[in-house]
């Protein structure tokens, strides 16, 4: 097992990260200080781990909600059963909700902990390769609205996060895709080394190899973990890990959430704004076909959807969370590694990139 720190002060807190780690009851008994505990998974995760996440917690007051699984269910809606859950079973001040699942649940279940009598302790149990890389990390919690995604949400950091590598083997082809979207994006928003050694190492990603992907999995936890102690709460630098999330927030929100993977829709939005970030004069030919190589072998589209137009994208970019005072900012790379974010872009030049880049089917 590896250990991480994300240092927030009093509020700081470990990333656990190796394999059969659900099971490990000593992991949760520092972070767990009341008796009862509500774990939040959903219908597909459940007959995986749960039972040995309750066997690990066998000591506790241990209630359980099981959520529909899929995007689409990230809704005020679906939030709704996880806060009857706590009535119901008179969950207390002192409960702590346990996340497991992938970003979904993660994001559902932080939000609940945040409203639920003002706030209570939560655990990230991460099972994909996008959550344990992302979106358990630091602390953005949120659910959808029709007219955009993540809009209604709270930053509520994690008591601690616990990535356990052996549920990366169930992980469908098409998740672990998504995944590497995130994981690909640490490389070229700060860490030129890391975003190489991914281009070396992509097969045996993809094969899911234990130590590469433990690598991985450490790398890009710990390029997050030095943005969020950094910019807690998204207020400078932690804006940049939002490469390729303006435009791939526009998919997801034109096709309809779940229609296409979060990870599929940020693959397509980095390729966009590193095309983007060629036509500003930063970016070579060369590098964007790079780009576009790494994403391929990583399963994910490099265009956006067939039938997206670009009137599609802008209107829904200047709905997305990251607008300021009515200007779209985006990120976008001065070179690999080196990500800013910007409002100035000549529309033209936007207009191209989504002319070339947006409207061709995956």
């Amino acid at each position: 097992m590896q250990t991480l720190r994300v240092d927030l002060g009093d509020r700081s807190y470990p990333i656990y990260i190796g394999a059969d780690l659900i099971s490990k009851t000593e992991l949760y008994q520092p972070h767990i200080h009341g008796r009862q505990v509500l774990i939040v998974t959903n219908d597909t995760v459940a007959p995986l781990y749960l039972s040995a996440l309750k066997n690990a917690l066998s000591n506790y007051q241990v209630d359980t909600v099981v959520l529909p699984d899929g995007e689409e269910y990230k809704d005020l809606t679906t939030l709704n059963l996880i806060f009857d859950a706590l009535l119901t079973q008179r969950h207390n001040r002192t409960t702590t909700l346990i996340a497991l699942g992938g970003g979904v649940i993660g994001d559902m279940t932080g939000f609940a902990a945040a409203a639920y009598q003002r706030g209570v302790n939560f655990i990230q149990v991460p099972t994909t390769l996008l959550s344990q890389v992302d979106s358990s990390v630091g602390g953005k919690t949120a659910v959808n609205h029709a007219l955009g995604k993540n809009m209604i949400g709270a930053f509520h950091q994690p008591l601690c996060v616990i990535a356990d590598t052996d549920t990366l083997q169930t992980l469908p082809v098409k998740e672990l895709s998504a995944g590497m979207a995130e994981v690909i994006k640490y490389g070229l928003i700060s860490d030129p080394l890391f975003y190489n050694w991914l281009i070396d190492n992509i097969s045996k990603l993809m094969d899911k190899n234990p130590s590469v992907m433990t690598e991985a999995i450490y790398r890009s936890c710990q390029n997050k973990a030095k943005v969020v102690a950094e910019d807690e709460r998204e207020g400078g630098i932690r804006a940049i890990l939002n490469l390729g999330h303006t435009f791939g927030h526009a998919i997801e929100s034109h096709q309809g959430y779940g229609k296409w993977l979060h990870g599929e829709a940020v693959g397509a939005g980095m390729m966009m704004a590193a095309d983007l970030s060629m036509r500003m004069g930063f970016l070579t030919s060369t590098e964007i076909q790079q780009l576009s190589n790494l994403l391929i072998s990583s399963g994910l589209p490099i265009r956006g959807p067939g039938d997206m137009t670009i009137e599609d994208y802008l209107s829904r970019m200047v709905v997305d969370k990251k607008v300021l005072d009515g200007s779209i900012r985006l990120v976008l790379l001065k070179s690999i590694g080196e990500a800013y974010v910007t409002s100035d872009v000549r529309h033209d030049l936007l207009l191209e990139t989504l002319r070339e880049s947006g409207t061709l089917d995956k």
